[in-house]
Formats: structure tokens, sequence, C-alpha cells
């Protein structure tokens, strides 16, 4: 049985510290291939029947990732189409209640609509912030400029009291933390972060009823017999969130089928741990620097206000970090190691 640091190490070989998964993962050398591969068979002329076969097997792997079953899974590009569709839904003047400074792919469709009441509130607020009339709840799992976790199961209870729906963005976290696709009205997540994907694919987990969206960027894929819908309007959608899906973007979604397929073979479970434990390695570093992170604890994604200057200097040292409102995010996953965090924090010393 293979192991869990054999298989990192036959898929992932990176030239440099790779501390920047929040911005985008690696990707695993058998992603490498599989994407390879769909480009020469387009070079060739091949068929593509196995392409659109990646982009089911993509979706069923997500949904057991998420704990959901496949016909509840929409596949697409990006996260702000999916919150495009459930902006659409909502009646004039409904209230769509987010966290502050949460990632603009989450909130932006809400505000662009015009007509609808979006209010921002502290992250720590957000459960006690539902109230009557809150049709909608937006968060990021993990937010995106400092790794900060959203108190979910909070925020599920405060929203079914009020009858208000959830919508989760898991873009941050899917692929290190456990999801719970079924505990939210709906869920997104890009696949090129911590899911290991190119970029050019998302997921999209709606209910069983569809949660009152309407297909609006419905084109023939998303037809119940997807080439018998190619002309005229789809007379059949999808009687599965296939409905909402795009027109896939093949390569990405041949190098998803991978991805995700290494993250199935490994277990998110696994991943957590490893990732956790190295950010709390990172935490302690800092302490002892005398540098004070965000608290985030638990936590793949670590903030430090006041260094985010640095992050020209570390990657000239060969670390790869990110500059995020002044703070410097460092992300840990899979293919990090114990010598990485060492490494980061002795160049932080320095």
């Amino acid at each position: 049985m293979e192991t869990f640091e054999n298989l990192v190490r036959a898929e992932f070989a990176p030239k440099h510290t790779f501390l920047n998964t929040a911005s985008n993962g690696l990707l695993p050398a058998r992603t490498v291939t599989a994407v390879q591969q769909a480009v020469r068979m387009r070079a060739e002329g091949t068929p593509l029947g196995p392409l659109y076969e990646d982009v089911e097997a993509a979706r069923a792997s997500f949904a057991r990732l998420a704990g959901v079953p496949a016909e509840r899974v929409a596949t697409g590009a990006s996260v702000a189409e999916y919150g495009g569709l459930i902006a659409a839904s909502l009646p004039a003047g409904a209230e769509v209640l987010t966290a502050e400074g949460d990632f603009a792919s989450l909130v932006n469709p809400f505000h662009a609509r015009g007509d609808l009441k979006v209010r921002a509130v502290p992250l720590e607020r957000l459960a006690e912030s539902v109230r009557p009339g809150t049709a909608l709840v937006a968060v990021s799992t993990a937010q995106s400029a400092d790794g900060r976790l959203a108190d979910l199961p909070a925020v599920r209870e405060a929203a079914r009291a009020y009858g208000a729906r959830t919508y989760v963005d898991a873009s941050q976290s899917a692929g290190w933390l456990p999801m719970e696709g079924d505990a939210d009205d709906f869920l997104a997540a890009v696949g090129f972060k911590w899911l290991l994907g190119p970029h050019g694919a998302a997921f999209f987990v709606a209910p069983q009823d569809f949660g009152g969206l309407t297909p609006l960027l419905a084109g023939w894929a998303a037809g119940e017999v997807p080439w018998e819908s190619c002309y005229g309007p789809v007379e059949e959608l999808a009687h599965s969130a296939r409905r909402f899906d795009i027109s896939p973007a093949l390569f990405a979604y041949a190098g998803m089928r991978a991805s995700l397929g290494l993250l199935e073979d490994i277990g998110v479970d696994v991943v957590h741990a490893h990732d956790a434990a190295l950010a709390d390695r990172f935490r302690v570093g800092l302490a002892e620097l005398g540098h004070e992170p965000v608290p985030a604890p638990g936590s793949a994604i670590v903030s430090v206000p006041g260094l985010g200057h640095r992050q020209g200097e570390l990657s000239r040292a060969g670390i790869e970090v990110a500059d995020r409102a002044g703070n410097l995010r460092a992300a840990f996953h899979l293919y990090n190691t114990p010598a990485d965090v060492d490494r980061l924090l002795e160049v932080l010393a320095a």
C-alpha cells in the first residue's frame, strides 16, 4: 500500500518552496500527463468522447468529496457564475448577509443586481447578524485574505431559525478541509487551488429541488440529452444539477479528474491533519520570532500583519508566499514539509 509520503513524492517536484496554494495549487504529475494527452487528442483530431467522460468522472469525484449525490453537482468555470444564478433568483429588495472583506467572486454578483440589500458584517458576527428578512447568508468557509474559518454550524442554525438559505464558497478549503455539501443550500468551489486542478474548472452543489434557480446560462450541455440539444431552444433541461452546467473546458476537466483522484487516493482527512500541523508549526515559530498572525485556529492559511512587504524578498530566496493587504499569507498543503516551514521562518528571522 502506498504511503502518503510516497504518493506525494511521486506527484510533486517543486523547484522552490511553494507556500502559496491559496493563490493556486501545484499540478500533480498525473494531472500534467492528463492535460498533455488531452491537448494531443485535439492536435491529432482524435474523437473527444473520452474528454467528456472526464467531466462526468470529475463531477462524481467532487460529489464523493462533498458527500452528495453526483446528480446534485454542476460543473462550470468560476464561482461568480453560480453566485450570479443565486442572485438572479432573489426577489428585489431581498437581504443578502455577507462577511466584511469576503472574496469578490462570492459577494459581487449580489451587488451587481443593484436592487438587493447586501449587508456586510464582521465574520465573527455573521451568525448573530441573521435577522427576520434575511433571505441568504453567503460566506467563504475560509477567508482568502487571512484564512479565518467561518463558524458554519452557527451560521446554518441562525439561517434556519429565520428561514434564510446559506451559500458557501469552499474555494479556500475544498481539498484540505472536509466538505459538508449536504449541510448548506448551495456550495461552490474552484478547482485550481486546494483541489490541485487546472484553471477553468469549478463545481456547484445545488439542492435536490434546485433551490428556485433558473438555469440562465443553459446551453446544449445543460440538456437532458446534450447531443440532442444542440439546435434551437433546449426542449428538455437535465433533470439533475447538470442543468446548471456550461459547455465544459475539456482540458481543465481532463486534469481535474486526475487531481481529484489523487485527493481521493490520499483522503482529505489525512491532508487536513498534515496541512493543519504545518500551519500550527508556523504559528509557533512566528511567536518565537515575536510576530502575531491573524487568529485563525485550525486553518491551513496563516496571515501575518505587517510582513507583506517581505514577499518579494522571500520570492528571491526561493520561497513563494503572497502579500495580501499588507499581510504575509502562507498556505500549507500536502506537498509541503516541516522543512519548508523552517526555511520560511529562517528567512523571516534574518
